[in-house]
């Protein structure tokens, strides 16, 4: 009896020791788990958090509403760019833009002198000629702005407010299909497509946002430009005289924006801690 009550209470005492050293192993695995995700939490929010300088190439597109003179002559359009930004690590921002506009909407009735009296063009053999219209234009320009690092993961994310100047300049497409109206041919278009430019002011408002994959960068808000322009060609055919008129063009614009930051020696710099 008291043989078979040792050898039970053996048993239960290996039982035991086992239950307890798995219970520690898995123990030791849990801890070296969390200090592995708290030491790389850190690790990212050190290399994220803090502001830094980063020269942020780009691209966006917009979507454009004409207002003053522009709504006169055009309808809306939209714009594809190209941009240099860079970002200081007192969240200055200093950026340069090329853009392309495009659209498909002309409200000036630029063609109505060679329209026949039911209302269309006729090319040089006597049939109906296909004339496109449409918006062409470039815009160039420098801001300079400020990153208000509130509601994002680090403080190079943040409320975008920039201000710039540059240069506009739009103009009528004419397309003939088959190039056969003669009074459309080769530089008898000029006569007709407005060419304009003039001195332009910018401003923006959004929001920026560097996540902490390089990949996941963009920026999002509405954009106002107001230009002064001027019709640019000697001699309007349609209207019989040069076009003196000093144009007020604005533009209110939804633009969006993908962004590629470009992180100078922030490895080196976290890894000497």
């Amino acid at each position: 009896m008291l043989k078979s009550f040792i050898f039970r209470f053996r048993q239960a005492a290996k039982v035991k020791k086992l239950k307890y050293h798995t219970f520690t192993v898995y123990q030791s695995y849990l801890l070296l788990l969390l200090l592995f995700l708290f030491s790389t939490k850190t690790f990212f929010a050190q290399e994220y958090v803090e502001a830094h300088a980063i020269p942020m190439p780009g691209i966006s597109y917009s979507f454009q509403i004409p207002g003053g003179d522009m709504a006169k002559r055009f309808g809306n359009n939209s714009n594809i760019g190209a941009h240099f930004t860079f970002k200081t690590k007192n969240n200055w921002i200093f950026s340069a833009e090329g853009i392309f506009m495009f659209g498909d909407k002309v409200k000036e009735p630029i063609l109505d002198s060679l329209k026949s009296s039911n209302g269309e063009i006729i090319n040089e053999f006597g049939e109906y000629a296909r004339v496109v219209l449409s918006e062409r234009g470039l815009f160039f320009a420098g801001s300079i702005g400020r990153l208000i690092p509130v509601w994002g993961p680090n403080k190079n994310s943040g409320i975008l407010i920039t201000a710039g100047a540059g240069f506009l300049q739009h103009k009528i497409r004419i397309e003939t299909e088959g190039n056969n109206v003669p009074a459309l041919f080769g530089d008898y278009s000029k006569g007709y497509d407005r060419l304009s430019n003039g001195f332009a002011l910018k401003q923006f408002v959004g929001y920026l946002y560097l996540g902490k994959r390089k990949l996941y960068n963009f920026f999002i808000g509405v954009e106002f430009w107001q230009a002064f322009t001027q019709c640019r060609r000697d001699y309007n055919f349609d209207m019989m005289k040069k076009d003196e008129t000093l144009r007020k063009d604005f533009l209110y614009s939804f633009k969006f924006g993908w962004i590629l930051p470009i992180y100078i020696q922030q490895t080196q710099k976290y890894y000497t801690h």
